[in-house]
């Protein structure tokens, strides 16, 4: 992908190579649920409808929605072992699915418009978001839904960010991280928002990550860990209560006029 990309596709080539051989059912996160309850909560329970993930990787989502919804499944990510994970997951369930491996830069003029299209982590990769979720848009069919998905590592988590993992500032566009900023979409294209939020509660998660190993980092990194245990299993409750402080999630999902 283009226009100001933070990452690149070599480093989407690595990510999924990496998740090649992991068996992501036991490694399901409280998140994941929590981004499923809010499919169930705001899209269309009508079977047929079409849908587009964008940049989806291995494609789990896209299947649970097939799935659940009996939506027609249609993929678009540049990344060969991403789309070759979805192909090999969509067989397994014994489901169909349309890969198109491509940049979402490049002239899509040619793919239909959907019902509904999606993309989860993927808008906060670049400097100017709007242009990024002018081209999911595009190929949103008139009355359609926008379902649109960023991580929050604002608030609480930042500073510790800051110091277990900075590449995390220099591959995100933390303004996207703000969910007041997501009006700028509602003005500059056009969309109406069904709903904009946070969602997830607190999300240890976040912070799961140590590229400076420092004794200090060591220790904090450890505490994250612990962390995620407890919220895991004895404070799931804390998890209805949400801000941009310290949810873990943010979704905007909105209908195209």
């Amino acid at each position: 992908m283009k226009e100001s990309e933070l990452t690149g596709q070599k480093l989407w080539e690595d990510y999924w190579e990496k998740k090649e051989n992991i068996k992501t059912s036991k490694r399901k996160s409280l998140l994941f649920f929590e981004i499923l309850k809010t499919f169930d909560k705001y899209l269309p329970d009508k079977r047929g409808l079409s849908i587009l993930e964008i940049g989806g990787g291995q494609g789990e989502y896209l299947l649970y929605l097939t799935r659940h919804f009996m939506y027609l499944a249609h993929s678009l990510d540049y990344s060969r072992i991403g789309n070759e994970q979805t192909r090999d997951l969509f067989s397994k369930a014994g489901l169909p699915v349309i890969l198109y491996e491509r940049d979402l830069f490049t002239d899509n003029s040619d793919l239909p418009k959907f019902d509904i299209v999606f993309s989860l982590g993927l808008i906060e990769h670049f400097e100017n978001s709007d242009i990024v979720v002018k081209k999911h848009l595009e190929l949103v069919k008139p009355g359609g839904i926008l379902f649109l998905g960023v991580p929050n590592y604002g608030g609480i988590y930042r500073p510790v960010l800051k110091m277990l993992a900075p590449s995390v500032e220099e591959t995100h566009n933390m303004e996207t991280m703000n969910i007041k900023n997501w009006s700028s979409f509602e003005e500059k294209l056009s969309m109406k928002s069904i709903f904009t939020g946070y969602i997830g509660g607190f999300e240890p998660l976040n912070m799961k990550k140590l590229e400076v190993r420092t004794v200090l980092n060591r220790i904090l990194y450890f505490f994250t860990r612990v962390l995620m245990v407890i919220f895991s299993f004895r404070m799931q409750f804390l998890r209805r209560f949400n801000s941009k402080y310290w949810s873990g999630y943010m979704v905007g999902i909105y209908r195209k006029l």
